[in-house]
């Protein structure tokens, strides 16, 4: 059976003058039949409201900030998936 990987933004915190987000708390889960394992981080961002492509906290979607979180997650989420991959297996 295949893994499923679901990632998520379940907080975000702002700040709350210029609607920038400065942490993303993000959750990987691995869904293997009844088995899963979830991993949970966070990634921080130094939003500058006068730069070009600044997006504000009230029009974002969640796959504006996972684009962000995996820009620096990079090859660690492969790993991410690795892990959860051998936790499943226990």
């Amino acid at each position: 059976m295949a893994i499923t990987y679901t990632w998520s933004i379940p907080t975000l915190e702002r700040t709350l003058a210029d609607g920038g987000v400065t942490i993303a708390h993000w959750r990987c889960t691995g869904v293997e039949g009844d088995n899963s394992a979830s991993s949970y981080g966070t990634a921080g961002f130094t939003p500058d409201a006068s730069a070009d492509g600044f997006v504000a906290y009230d029009s974002l979607t969640e796959a504006n900030v996972l684009a962000w979180v995996w820009g620096q997650v990079k090859h660690g989420k492969l790993i991410l998936k690795l892990l959860l991959l051998l936790r499943l297996m226990r």
